[in-house]
């Protein structure tokens, strides 16, 4: 029987997956939606001390990714505060909150948001690659606050270990990595202009598209500091989370998903997830956390690809994508020509079946 019951900076979540501060958790209607919908936790959308002027159009769908110009809320705090957060709160799931900018924001705003959180979450996505007022901002919020202080990490040019440790040298408790990734820029053909709104156009990347970016930022943050992690970007499905826990994350985020598909998908993600941990012997997600850095690498070179002949449905996507031409189809089935293969992997990946793995050589 798996339990996702997780321990996450003192607080208790009944399972690893939180909405990621954004649309998600726009208002405290938004919130309890995530809680019926089967998060863990809430993360309500970042305040700061005025409310956000938010372009429009400001959100779109492109290949593999989302793209987005929101800012922060674009309720000013006092909404929150005289009803957003005490509405949240009604779910009784613990409640982080979104705080950003500036070490003066926060001095504005943490003393009138602690009585409705159980952790804060400061955004570093504003304040440049000069690790000093994250520093100074998290200096602030841990100065006024009794409890725990998440400081979320933007991937915008910036050596993510670095400030990472500089964030946890300042005092952060926990760390959230990746915010998403920009700027960057869609245009819709028919029209010849951006697809957001805002006077360039510009947007911030998140989904599908920047997951194993964000992956290997929780891979190197996780080995280099000893505080928990929020792993956040792309996360999708169930097996997303897996790979972000194996990377290094204690719980994971979800705004891109939450958004395409309702806030249903946060409970679905935490149902193919403990699928997953029954399927193959784990009884939490803990046991997985760090995996793929707490183990050794595969010692042998593979030496060329195989097919499970048994489980192979003749789709030929594998003999289509080998640039090598080691594969041919025999009938329905792929077969390899192992003198051919470079042991690239493509095709191993590229395969819904699971049909194809890779031979390595003898120890």
């Amino acid at each position: 029987m798996v339990d996702l019951t997780t321990r996450f900076c003192g607080l208790e979540l009944r399972n690893p997956v939180l909405p990621a501060a954004g649309p998600p958790g726009r208002n405290g209607d938004a919130l309890l939606a995530c809680a019926a919908g089967g998060a863990g936790g809430l993360v309500a959308k970042t305040i700061s001390s005025h409310a956000a002027d938010v372009p429009a159009p400001n959100m779109a769908e492109v290949p593999m990714g989302f793209l987005n110009c929101e800012r922060w809320s674009e309720l000013p705090p006092e909404r929150w505060l005289e009803g957003e957060y005490a509405r949240a709160r009604t779910a009784g799931l613990p409640l982080i909150i979104g705080l950003g900018y500036t070490a003066a924001d926060i001095r504005s705003l943490a003393p009138r948001i602690a009585p409705f959180a159980d952790a804060v979450e400061l955004s570093t996505h504003y304040i440049g690659q000069d690790p000093r007022p994250m520093q100074e901002a998290i200096a602030a919020a841990r100065e006024l606050l009794s409890m725990p202080v998440i400081v979320k990490l933007s991937p915008l040019g910036r050596n993510m270990v670095e400030a990472a440790r500089a964030a946890v040298e300042a005092g952060a408790h926990a760390l959230a990595a990746i915010n998403s990734f920009g700027p960057c820029l869609a245009i819709d053909i028919e029209t010849g202009r951006p697809l957001l709104g805002g006077p360039q156009g510009y947007g911030w990347l998140s989904g599908l598209a920047i997951k194993p970016l964000a992956v290997r930022c929780v891979y190197e943050i996780a080995q280099a500091v000893d505080v928990p992690i929020i792993g956040v970007g792309g996360v999708m499905s169930g097996r997303d989370a897996v790979e972000m826990l194996m990377a290094g994350a204690s719980a994971v985020g979800v705004c891109t998903a939450a958004i395409l598909k309702g806030p249903g998908i946060l409970g679905q993600i935490a149902s193919e997830l403990a699928s997953w941990l029954g399927a193959h012997g784990y009884r939490s997600p803990q046991e997985i956390v760090g995996l793929a850095w707490r183990q050794p690498p595969a010692p042998n070179r593979p030496l060329y690809a195989q097919v499970d002949r048994d489980r192979c449905t003749g789709c030929q996507l594998c003999y289509r994508s080998c640039a090598y031409g080691a594969i041919r189809m025999e009938g329905r089935k792929a077969v390899v020509t192992p003198t051919r293969c470079a042991a690239c992997g493509l095709c191993a990946t590229r395969c819904r079946a699971n049909a194809i793995h890779l031979i390595r050589e003898a120890a």
